[in-house]
């Protein structure tokens, strides 16, 4: 449950950012349909051949540069966890898509997979080397390190808005994410909590030097500085 509400403030961060009514009408976000394409190819994969698992998996005692990547895209939640994995990172994908734009958007999914595992190496920190099965496979993680950038991003643009004390709910929202993160990982030692730290990390630094131009153009933004003026 705790890791479901970590998820849930990253997606209202998320529609904040963007503005729910500023979805309609939006192009094909296609960062989101390539990797829900991979992740129901993978678990269609799983399905057709039981050595699909050890194969992709990402096993520790087992060889193969590959296994960081392609374990993102199997499943071993079970019915219900495979589900909420591929329904949370079409969901977190479109919306960094309509942010980011598909490029950076790849880019930062692809951060997701390859950066948190050597942080923890940096610092000896989290548990990808863990002995429990569990930690092998699964799109989750990615997921919540892409879904924390949009809540950072939604932090800076509060930031440089500067004004309006309409806009504490989107701070609240946005700031939750590190915070809580953190909770759930000095609490339950929760890998979702760190990797979602990481990704506001990355997010942040990303606002800052690629400047998106959603920060600038937004709707929400531009009707909340015309409120407040």
């Amino acid at each position: 449950m705790t890791t479901a509400a970590l998820m849930v403030l990253m997606f209202k961060g998320g529609l904040a950012l963007l503005g729910e009514d500023a979805l309609r009408g939006r192009r094909v976000p296609w960062a989101a349909v390539a990797l829900t394409g991979l992740a129901l190819s993978g678990v269609a994969l799983q399905l057709c051949w039981s050595g699909a698992m050890d194969t992709f998996d990402s096993d520790p005692a087992k060889s193969g540069w590959w296994r960081v990547v392609t374990s993102v895209f199997m499943q071993n939640g079970g019915l219900f966890g495979g589900a909420w994995n591929i329904a949370t990172l079409a969901a977190v994908a479109a919306l960094a898509d309509y942010f980011w734009g598909t490029p950076l958007t790849l880019g930062l999914f692809l951060a997701g997979i390859l950066l948190p595992e050597r942080i923890d190496a940096l610092v000896g920190a989290g548990g990808h080397h863990s002995t429990d099965p569990r930690n092998f496979a699964g799109s989750s993680g990615a997921t919540y390190f892409l879904g924390a950038t949009l809540a950072s991003a939604l932090l800076v643009r509060v930031i440089q808005a500067g004004r309006g004390k309409a806009q504490g709910k989107d701070v609240l929202l946005a700031a939750g994410v590190p915070v809580l993160g953190l909770a759930l990982w000095f609490t339950q030692s929760n890998g979702h909590g760190l990797v979602s730290v990481y990704g506001f990390v990355l997010g942040t630094l990303t606002c800052l030097l690629a400047r998106p131009s959603a920060l600038r153009t937004n709707p929400a933004l531009q009707n909340t500085e015309r409120v407040a003026a």
